[in-house]
């Protein structure tokens, strides 16, 4: 073969390689633009959440500064999407005060949540003897005499979209509910035997 055959064959193979990574290269970004349009179309909308109720079995300052609380919350989620299912992983559900933890984190099962689904959870959070900075404590003290503590219920993890058999990332999800927890004269919660329960139905901040 002469050098000028041997030029002209590489040349041939540098140009096929070059037409099969364009094509390549089109098929990917085709695809992707496919994936891009459906995920515009459909829109997902983030899940709602509500508080139900709040069981409180426990929750006491005692000296220096240590809380001890005993709580047993009913929060359900809801899939407001049509087309799009939700793969609930790595949940997390936890209590705050002033933006303080006070209960250890409980791991809340994973779930798949189909179109226009409902998921109710039921866990226990536990806190004992949790440290507070001295000014949350005299603050939290204040406001149970005043008869109305409010307490956040949080819950931080990840999100999944299912999209056909397309099924997304991770997204970080966060939910933030509010909850008032009455005391002394102003109690309006319900005892059940020694806890008291308190119907609260309120809805949550969602972020995705």
């Amino acid at each position: 073969m002469t050098v000028k055959h041997c030029g002209h064959y590489h040349n041939e193979r540098r140009k096929l390689y070059r037409r099969l990574f364009a094509g390549f290269l089109t098929l990917i970004v085709i695809v992707l633009f496919i994936i891009l349009l459906v995920w515009l179309i459909l829109r997902p909308t983030k899940p709602r959440f509500i508080l139900q109720d709040a069981t409180v079995y426990a929750f006491n300052v005692s000296s220096p500064n240590f809380l001890t609380s005993n709580l047993q919350i009913t929060m359900a989620s809801r899939n407001p999407n049509a087309r799009i299912g939700i793969y609930y992983d790595s949940l997390d559900i936890y209590a705050t005060y002033q933006s303080q933890q006070i209960t250890l984190p409980t791991v809340l099962p994973s779930t798949y949540q189909g179109h226009k689904d409902y998921n109710i959870w039921s866990p226990f959070l536990y806190g004992n003897a949790i440290p507070m900075a001295p000014y949350l404590a005299v603050a939290l003290n204040q406001d149970q005499m005043a008869g109305m503590v409010l307490i956040n219920i949080k819950v931080d993890g990840r999100v999944r979209w299912k999209v056909g058999t397309f099924i997304s990332g991770r997204y970080h999800l966060h939910v933030n509910c509010p909850a008032y927890i009455t005391f002394g004269n102003n109690n309006n919660g319900i005892a059940v035997g020694p806890a008291t329960k308190y119907q609260l139905v309120q809805h949550c901040y969602v972020d995705v």
